[in-house]
């Protein structure tokens, strides 16, 4: 397992394993998610205050850089890869709240991460879980709703959570980057990532094809998180957050594509996963290009059928 993982771990009040199934666009965290609906955190013996952090990023003694963010969980369905988009519905009185410390002390910026359930003693009375695949999230637009508001945020590098700071009214804690290694090859890495570049366009300019809902973008997610990783985001902190060119554009594969199966859906989460505990680009970018050459013959098998069925 990645190193990348905290090491510790905390018990929640309900048993429920039950992790339902999510629309790409929408997660509303009071009726679709049981860990954000039936769970309450309670008071792990974390200081009830956070320690005074500043608007920008600051620099914690005797390790990298750090920050002290706002935490929101999600099941283990739900990981998030940088420069994937996801819109979130939030209206739970907490998690507005983590909203509004977000867009006013902390720069736009919290940490999306996964509680994933792990072997607990027999003795113990409540399950355990671990909090792993963190990602740094921006929020890049707010529409406020009769009921809450809707929430779109932008993956843009992988943290490790250090420590908790707070646990109530939401979590926060202060957390570092998480970034690859350095290549071995600096061309190899170029050539890589240009044939990712080109494979997620010819996907795109196949998928664009397909026949989609009325509702739906007009830009597809691949092209959509493509574009993002290609230029360098603006964002209020420390650079040491910011993950390279390459290693924004080896993550920009993994999307679903229009149409996915619910297998495929599955397949994609497995690959995810493997994405975020990689800690070498060219590996990635070879996992990212693999499953984009498999998605463009997909894409295509599709256009044929529906060719078929326009004749």
């Amino acid at each position: 397992m990645s190193c990348s993982l905290l090491n510790l771990t905390f018990p929640l009040l309900s048993n429920s394993n039950n992790h339902p199934h999510f629309s790409q666009t929408q997660i509303q965290t009071r009726n679709r998610h049981p860990l954000l609906r039936h769970r309450r955190f309670r008071d792990f013996g974390f200081p009830r205050e956070a320690e005074a952090s500043n608007k920008r990023c600051r620099l914690a003694p005797a390790m990298a850089s750090s920050m002290e963010l706002p935490l929101l969980p999600f099941g283990l369905s739900e990981v998030l890869v940088p420069s994937e988009s996801k819109t979130l519905h939030l209206y739970e009185a907490r998690y507005l709240a983590l909203l509004e410390e977000s867009l006013m002390k902390k720069s736009k910026l919290f940490v999306h991460f996964v509680l994933d359930p792990i072997m607990v003693d027999e003795s113990s009375a409540e399950p355990s879980f671990a909090a792993r695949y963190g990602c740094l999230v921006l929020i890049e637009n707010v529409e406020k709703l009769d009921v809450g508001a809707l929430v779109s945020i932008r993956g843009v590098g992988r943290i490790k959570i250090m420590k908790f700071a707070q646990a109530s009214p939401f979590l926060k804690g202060v957390v570092i980057p998480e970034k690859d290694g350095d290549p071995e090859s600096l061309s190899k890495l170029s050539s890589k990532v240009t044939e990712m570049k080109e494979s997620l366009h010819s996907l795109n300019s196949l998928e664009i094809k397909l026949k989609a809902p009325k509702e739906a973008p007009l830009q597809t997610r691949t092209a959509n998180s493509l574009a993002w990783a290609e230029k360098t985001p603006s964002i209020d902190c420390d650079e040491a957050f910011i993950p390279s060119l390459s290693e924004r554009v080896s993550f920009a594969g993994f999307q679903p594509v229009t149409g996915s199966t619910e297998s495929e859906l599955l397949k994609l989460q497995s690959k995810k996963l493997r994405a975020m505990e990689e800690k070498d680009t060219i590996n990635r970018l070879d996992e990212s290009l693999e499953l984009s050459k498999e998605n463009v013959s997909r894409v295509a098998a599709r256009l044929a059928i529906q060719s078929l069925e326009i004749q």
